[in-house]
């Protein structure tokens, strides 16, 4: 899939602008075009529990979703971070305006070729961390939960209408072989009761208790493609251990 990049001025804006079109579009939904956001990613609803979940801010600004898989490991998307700049976190918490625990990356890691990047923090942080699963984990037609901060619906400017509290919606593995957004390996989904949207670029995607996946594309509609962790699990593992 091919994206078109606006450069930018602000490194903190190149970043927000980056996960806004990493999830790239097609035609409006019927939300946008009937002028509405609802309270969801773009469909699904609000979660009631991730201990895991990690709102991304690239200096200062919310851009992207992610989670802390170990004491001092963040987990996103490669397009999230590629802007550079100071990267926090606020750890624990469904709200991404309060609550939990706020963290510094004091180094990103990108992975050469696929969408996938770990920060590692200046502290440890306590919490739930997100367990990581395999490439058995996932299998065509299984229904898998996807969960991020993103855009509630088709609103112009996907930045400026992302979620305040962590969104997750039902989706259904049609590929475990498809491609994301630097054409490494990623897990096809199609809609359920909602899609990826802006913001949600990072999120995860899991599968029976277990984070599968990294969200990178999404047409905004009906189809989203999240980097395979099984895959690169040992990449994963040479840095932060898990």
């Amino acid at each position: 899939m091919r994206f078109t990049r606006t450069v930018q001025a602000v490194v903190g804006t190149t970043a927000a602008f980056l996960s806004a079109i990493a999830l790239t579009t097609i035609a409006p939904s019927a939300s946008a075009a009937e002028g509405g956001v609802t309270p969801y990613i773009i469909g699904g609803g609000t979660a009631s529990n991730a201990p895991w979940a990690a709102r991304l801010f690239a200096n200062g600004q919310q851009t992207c979703t992610a989670t802390i898989i170990a004491p001092t490991w963040i987990l996103t998307a490669q397009h999230c971070v590629a802007g550079g700049g100071t990267m926090t976190f606020r750890v624990g918490s469904l709200d991404q305006q309060s609550g939990g625990t706020m963290a510094t990356a004091k180094r990103v890691i990108q992975h050469p070729s696929v969408d996938l990047a770990l920060a590692e923090l200046t502290t440890s942080v306590q919490a739930t961390y997100a367990p990581l699963g395999t490439t058995a984990s996932t299998r065509n037609g299984q229904t898998v939960q996807i969960y991020g901060w993103g855009a509630t619906s088709r609103c112009g400017s996907e930045i400026n209408c992302q979620s305040r509290y962590l969104k997750v919606a039902d989706t259904r593995v049609t590929n475990t072989n498809g491609r994301d957004y630097r054409g490494g390996v990623a897990i096809t989904v199609t809609r359920g009761n909602g899609i990826a949207a802006g913001g949600d670029s990072g999120g995860p995607m899991f599968a029976s208790g277990v984070q599968v996946g990294v969200a990178s594309t999404s047409d905004r509609q009906s189809t989203s493609n999240y980097t395979s962790v099984g895959t690169y699990r040992s990449w994963i593992k040479q840095y932060a251990g898990v």
